[in-house]
């Protein structure tokens, strides 16, 4: 078996990429990544598709999907899995070196209801604002570009005029108003797109384009920076008796934090829902997923999540917030994003663990989510577990620092199956035992579980975080330089 490094990475970083890589061989031993040297030239129907276009499996694997319990199955693909919409990634140029591909593309075949939510940092990025402003003029989109390699974020009104060149420019080439095409970049701030690059990419781009899994699997692998696994994900599910498939795709690694927490994501859907039953929807979807989520606590400069529903299932159209079609899909959405979410905090920058937080019994769901975004931010808790401590008291510290008021005699507070705390006391309990349970975790990149009851409310959230290991620091000491 042979690996080609992405090399985005700077080269004083490979050492740590390949101890990370090797965590990751065991998520992905039945994976076609493993030993594939061949890439489908030619797609059923399709024009010819650019062998640069699709994704070798050897640049990165893909991440394992975590998906909650419910009434839906996993099934393949990503964007592409949704009726209606292709996809195409291929290496344009962008990347300051290497040939990983850096230009995604996901296609509606007709107008498809749009939503998005984004950054809330000031120092939004071109394209964020671009976006934010189609998507109040218009309800609807017919695309998504997405670039690697140039964030486009601080770069003033020359880098804004890039992202609606570039907006520009693709519509012409798909025949639509460019208000219908949205953007999302990713890489280093400060970096303008390298625009005739992208550009003169355009055409093999869009030829490209396939409603095949491969095509799903190339644009996912097209948005990553640091990420060491690319995060694709889909689902079919029943919606009023009619059969609905959901889509996405996400990246991020790192500058992972609440508000809104991830890099870059797209979620595709053919359910057929009116976009004020669609939008508010999404939102709520992301404050259970993307917005529960941390690595770092750098929240970036180009957060965006957009989601694109095609109607192309069929069916009633899905009008009333308040039906069971509506509280159906949005349990289907709520599963596919916090799928992605778990991918993306498993695979934080120098992590060798995902962290689940479960608060139960507080008053309300969102005092439950604020109390565990407070214990997977923790760094004392993170640096615990990387260290394989199982110290409770950083856990109820953490819990206790929320700003959320709760009696603590009735904190209660396990680490996977070892009880620590009880009615606000400490307990007696294995200690070899639960620092092995932290150790094992650790060797094949698994899930520790950290389960809080702090009363007996009806609230109940999770939020998901990575133990805090020396490689992150190593990863972005040297990301420039």
């Amino acid at each position: 078996m042979f690996v080609i490094c992405p090399f985005d990475i700077h080269p004083h970083c490979l050492t740590t990429w390949r101890s990370r890589l090797q965590q990751r061989v065991s998520w992905s031993s039945s994976s076609s990544w493993l030993g594939s040297s061949s890439v489908p030239a030619v797609f059923a129907g399709m024009a010819e598709v650019h062998t640069e276009a699709v994704a070798p499996g050897s640049y990165i694997p893909a991440s394992p999907i975590l998906l909650p319990d419910g009434p839906w199955k996993q099934i393949p693909g990503g964007v592409t899995a949704a009726a209606g919409f292709q996809a195409a990634g291929m290496y344009g140029g962008l990347r300051a070196a290497g040939r990983k591909p850096d230009l995604a593309l996901v296609v509606c075949d007709t107008d498809a209801v749009s939503a998005g939510t984004f950054t809330k940092n000031v120092m939004a990025a071109a394209p964020v604002m671009y976006c934010k402003q189609m998507l109040a003029e218009a309800p609807t989109a017919r695309a998504v570009l997405i670039n690697a390699g140039q964030a486009n974020a601080a770069t003033g009104d020359a880098g804004y005029q890039d992202t609606l060149d570039s907006a520009e420019a693709l519509a012409k080439h798909l025949g639509v108003l460019r208000g219908a095409v949205l953007i999302e970049s990713t890489g280093v701030i400060g970096h303008r797109i390298k625009k005739g690059a992208l550009l003169e990419s355009l055409p093999k781009l869009v030829a490209s384009l396939s409603p095949s899994v491969e095509g799903a699997d190339a644009a996912a692998v097209a948005i990553t920076t640091t990420d060491l696994v690319s995060k694709s994900i889909a689902i079919e599910t029943k919606i009023g008796g009619v059969t609905v498939r959901l889509g996405g795709m996400a990246k991020g690694s790192g500058m992972i934090h609440p508000n809104m927490a991830t890099m870059l994501g797209v979620v595709t859907c053919d359910a057929n829902v009116t976009v004020d039953v669609w939008r508010p929807l999404v939102l709520q979807a992301v404050k259970r997923s993307f917005n529960q989520i941390t690595v770092d606590g750098d929240s970036s400069t180009n957060d965006t999540l957009l989601a694109l529903a095609s109607g192309a299932a069929g069916g009633p159209v899905i009008s009333n917030p308040e039906s069971l079609e509506a509280q159906q899909l949005q349990a289907a959405v709520d599963a596919v994003l916090q799928g992605l979410a778990k991918s993306i905090a498993s695979d934080g920058e120098g992590a060798t663990c995902l962290i689940e937080v479960n608060v139960m019994g507080a008053d309300d769901e969102e005092s439950a989510a604020v109390i565990a975004r407070s214990v997977a931010a923790s760094s004392l808790t993170k640096a615990a577990v990387y260290g394989r401590d199982p110290n409770w008291g950083r856990i109820a510290c953490a819990a206790g620092y929320a700003g959320v008021p709760f009696d603590p005699n009735q904190l209660r507070i396990h680490l996977g199956d070892f009880a620590l705390m009880e009615a606000g006391q400490p307990l007696s309990f294995d200690r070899v035992g639960a620092s092995s349970y932290l150790k094992a975790a650790g060797e094949v990149h698994g899930t520790v579980v950290i389960n809080i009851s702090v009363g007996s409310g009806i609230g109940n959230s999770q939020a998901w975080g990575c133990d805090l290991s020396y490689d992150y620091v190593k990863i972005n000491a040297e990301y420039t330089t």
